[in-house]
């Protein structure tokens, strides 16, 4: 059966932040189910690997509270795809962190994300 790289594509970006952010399962599955093992995450310049996106987890979750995420703008290609988005970030001390996320990504043939380059704001 042929990945729906769109479908994917939309999980990725709505429903993966939403369970490593404030959900109970284990960060490296949550990880491993939507990266490759060999992911290399570029955000403003740093490039963050497997066991650096799951070292992110532990303070999300301490946090964070609250997650929205509006998708703007998307393209999916053969195996790329891109984004403009918001994510909105309710964390439990009563403040609320709003990013612009530029996202562009490359997928493995099984469906997984194998390379990221983003660039985000705060607005």
């Amino acid at each position: 059966m042929p990945i729906d790289l769109a479908e994917r594509f939309h999980a990725f970006l709505t429903e993966m932040p939403q369970e490593l952010g404030l959900g109970n399962e284990d960060a490296a599955a949550i990880i491993d189910r939507y990266y490759v093992p060999e992911i290399e995450y570029w955000n403003d310049g740093i490039c963050l690997d497997r066991q650096r996106l799951i070292d992110h987890v532990k303070p999300a979750r301490k946090n964070g509270k609250s997650l929205r995420i509006d998708v703007h703008e998307s393209l999916v290609g053969e195996d790329v795809a891109a984004a403009r988005y918001t994510l909105q970030a309710g964390l439990r001390q009563g403040k609320t962190i709003t990013m612009e996320i530029y996202l562009f990504a490359r997928y493995a043939p099984d469906g997984r994300v194998r390379r990221v380059d983003s660039i985000t704001r705060t607005v």
